[in-house]
């Protein structure tokens, strides 16, 4: 029986000319799982759906043909070029669902011919995409240096978390805490797990009042204040200039100058040592897979002996997938970042000299908290946008809505490594069993 992707040759051969909804199918792998419409009057997909995507114009097609997958989807729905129906943008998660394991092909040669003959040869001629989009890697080393030298990390930093602290604070919420909380049930708020997963690294770490911290990718500085409140002396680093700056205004503002501080600054640039402690949360995804000897390297030059460390960061569910984020993620959210399984992150613990007292995987607790991060970004949606600009808003929905589906279904997970730097006679310097309240 011929497909209809197969007729897209056919129709290159005949002259024929295609619909963009044909267009669309000839680009997708399988059955269009959603209602999908287009300008020219075309339709797809399942009639009765509950949701729908409409191409508005032909730069919406453009960007898809061009680049067929999550990037050139994104390119057409954050340029405002493709509507997405019976979803708030701020939490596109039910039509993400809904798409399921949607999946695009490469189009064959005469695939190209025909889509390129219904469009106009110049519909399909590159054009820019939206102004939220940095670079392609390979036009970043001429740019900014080799991936995560300290000004491509700076930058890539940069373009992250230097939004706005304002429409951070209306998406992350009181407590400016942008990593997976930790839930001692469903039924805790944000706030309440965000302050338990701060809770549980500082008793991990073993810590009272009079030790040492470090915390490196400090971010707004929330667990060098939850540590400093309770008489530890913390120093937290961030390449965020934006980050350093409100961390360290709220260290003042809540008299915790004497003990804490929150720098901008490279982790590798801080000069001091001997440390009682240091907490790395939500760094580890910034390194580089191939830094990571180097990287623990710098965490037990830091640490006295006898000293703990605690690693939280997502990881991939295995070891063997590449450690490369995919186009969208990589264009709009985390220029750079990488990803391995924790078993690789274990072993390049262990291969650093360090020993690993504990791990735990919190998958589940990163989908609730990235739950809670799209209903404030939905409450809070029009003033988001005034901050930041609707597609950067919609960038956010969409990345935080795909990230909660990830963690569901373990694409994704976020594993706590507890290591300690021995000392020189190898003594157990913590107590026999875990110490910590789950």
């Amino acid at each position: 029986m011929t497909t209809f992707r197969d007729r897209s040759d056919v129709f290159a051969e005949l002259g024929t000319k295609l619909s963009i909804a044909e267009i669309f199918e000839t680009l997708v792998d399988g059955e269009v799982p959603i209602r999908f419409s287009a300008h020219d009057g075309s339709s797809t997909g399942p009639k009765d759906s509950t949701f729908g995507l409409e191409i508005l114009n032909p730069r919406g097609i453009n960007y898809i043909a061009t680049a067929p997958g999550d990037l050139g989807m994104a390119r057409a729905y954050i340029a405002g070029d493709m509507a997405a129906d019976g979803i708030h943008p701020g939490d596109p998660y039910e039509i993400l669902r809904a798409m399921g394991d949607l999946k695009f092909r490469r189009p064959s040669a005469l695939a190209l011919v025909t889509i390129a003959r219904s469009l106009g040869w110049d519909a399909l001629k590159p054009i820019a995409p939206p102004p939220q989009e940095t670079v392609p890697r390979w036009r970043r080393i001429a740019m900014e240096g080799l991936r995560h030298s300290k000004t491509r990390d700076a930058e890539s930093i940069h373009h992250h978390y230097d939004v706005s602290n304002t429409f951070y604070e209306y998406v992350l919420g009181p407590s400016m805490t942008y990593t997976c909380a930790c839930y001692e049930d469903e039924g805790k708020t944000l706030e309440q797990a965000q302050e338990n997963k701060y809770r549980l690294v500082f008793d991990k770490l073993n810590l009272k009042a009079g030790d040492r911290l470090l915390d490196i990718g400090c971010g707004w500085g929330g667990m060098v204040r939850y540590a400093a409140k309770r008489g530890v002396r913390v120093i937290g680093a961030t390449l965020s200039a934006e980050q350093a700056e409100w961390g360290q205004k709220k260290v003042v503002e809540e008299g915790l100058s004497d003990l804490a501080e929150v720098r901008h600054s490279d982790y590798r640039d801080v000069r001091e040592s001997n440390f009682d402690a240091l907490s790395s949360i939500g760094l580890t995804e910034h390194i580089g897979v191939q830094n990571y000897p180097s990287y623990f390297g710098f965490i037990k030059s830091k640490l006295r002996d006898g000293g703990l460390f605690l690693n939280h960061t997502i990881t991939r569910p295995d070891n063997t997938r590449t450690t490369r984020a995919g186009d969208f993620i990589d264009r709009y959210v985390f220029p750079d970042g990488e990803l391995i399984g924790s078993g690789r992150i274990i072993s390049d613990i262990q291969n650093t000299g360090l020993e690993v007292v504990h791990e735990e995987n919190l998958r589940p607790h990163y989908a609730l908290t990235l739950a809670e991060w799209c209903k404030n970004l939905v409450a809070n949606w029009d003033a988001c946008v005034e901050e930041v600009g609707e597609g950067t808003a919609k960038v956010w929905g969409l990345y935080m809505a795909g990230s909660r589906l990830g963690f569901e279904r373990n694409v994704v997970q976020l594993h706590q490594v507890l290591g300690m730097k021995l000392g020189p006679n190898e003594t157990w310097d913590v107590p026999l069993r875990p110490w910590w309240n789950a």
